[in-house]
């Protein structure tokens, strides 16, 4: 029987949740590195042992964690962040040598294939690749290099590369999203790039259907169907049939079309969860009820999963790296909340139950389908 491990990132210390085939009782390790924001926990799809963590604060900067065990052990992995052949800081980059602030890693990213290699997005944006397991890392420049830096803007977040989507099919196809300048696409492994924006419309930029300078919130691509693409934006879910050449909205009769998450069933490439919230100046359910959206049609047709879930006098968030799935013939649905909640559906959304409470603020969850 398969196990299951569930990897929380929150404001205050990483937690390592565990649990059997069955998911019906679970084990709690942490707090790991206590009182330090943990942005992001991340296990190697190459090796179930090897997990990395964002780990920062104000006063200490920002540091990578490794672990080799599982999360049983942990300790700090490089000190150099490199920018074009200048040396940064992974603690903090003020800039003076190269004009982009390196504040924190948003998201980790570990290879499909190899335990090794695994990339890191960072505020302000800009993308880093390790091949040596965390201890150095070199600068994807040509991102950066692409022109349009100079229209990209800080979302409330901060200006985070948060989401990064290696393509199984294809080793050298990278998409990237960035908070709040749009989805970009790499076809040689980093190398160079182009957005891939085209059918995304935001209020409040100058040209509404501009090239880049929108806010995307979260992408989601299914294994199995790498050329299909699911987005949460700044308002609109929206779904692309060619690698983000193109883009149509999917919200259909969503109560609102804004949030953060939105993931894919692990055996139904057209069943899709997101968690809307009121808007982007009240981050709560509606009507203060939490409600899972799913979609088993690949968006447009709706369904409120509320099973286990408070429905009312409820106004927590929830993040957008903070929905994952497993792998089990039972697909099982994971998500946080910044109330310190992780909420786990062994049924595929049908119904669900609070696996922890009183955590601090749920930033990341991701989950691991053990042997």
């Amino acid at each position: 029987m398969n196990n299951v491990r569930v990897l929380v990132g929150t404001r205050k210390g990483a937690f390592v949740l565990s649990s059997d085939g069955k998911r019906d009782r679970w084990d709690v390790s942490g707090p790991h590195f206590a009182g330090w924001e943990i942005y992001h926990v991340k296990g190697s799809p190459a090796d179930p042992n090897r997990l990395y963590a964002s780990q920062s604060s104000g006063w200490f900067g920002q540091l990578i964690q490794r672990s080799n065990d599982g999360g049983k052990t942990w300790a700090p992995v490089g000190n150099q962040f490199t920018y074009d052949g200048v040396p940064g800081t992974h603690q903090w980059y003020d800039g003076t040598a190269h004009p982009w602030e390196f504040k924190r890693v948003w998201h980790l990213e570990p290879s499909l294939t190899d335990p090794e290699t695994v990339y890191a997005g960072v505020e302000d944006a800009a993308l880093f690749r390790s091949t040596d397991g965390g201890q150095t890392w070199g600068e994807l420049s040509g991102l950066r290099g692409h022109g349009s830096g100079p229209h990209w803007q800080p979302g409330a977040g901060g200006m985070c590369l948060h989401t990064i989507v290696l393509d199984p099919s294809d080793p050298q196809r990278i998409f990237i999203a960035i908070s709040a300048a749009g989805a970009f696409r790499s076809d040689d492994a980093g190398k160079t790039w182009r957005p891939i924006n085209k059918g995304l419309k935001s209020e409040g930029i100058p040209d509404p259907a501009a090239e880049v300078g929108h806010c995307v919130h979260r992408i989601a691509m299914h294994p199995s169907r790498p050329g299909v693409l699911f987005m949460q934006k700044h308002w609109d879910i929206m779904r692309s049939d060619d690698s983000g050449d193109s883009w149509r909205e999917v919200s259909g009769n969503l109560p609102t079309d804004f949030g953060f998450p939105i993931d894919i069933h692990a055996h139904e490439p057209e069943t899709i969860y997101v968690v809307p919230i009121k808007s982007d100046s009240e981050h709560y359910p509606p009507e203060g009820k939490l409600r899972v959206y799913r979609s088993r049609t690949g968006g447009d047709e709706w369904e409120a999963l509320t099973n286990g879930l408070p429905q009312s006098n409820c106004y927590v968030n929830v993040l957008r790296d903070a929905m994952a799935v497993d792998s089990l013939e039972s697909c099982g649905v994971y998500f946080g909340t910044t109330g310190g909640q992780v909420y786990a559906s062994r049924d595929a959304g049908d119904t669900w139950a609070p696996i922890v409470r009183d955590l601090p603020a749920v930033l990341s969850v991701e989950v691991q389908t053990l042997p």
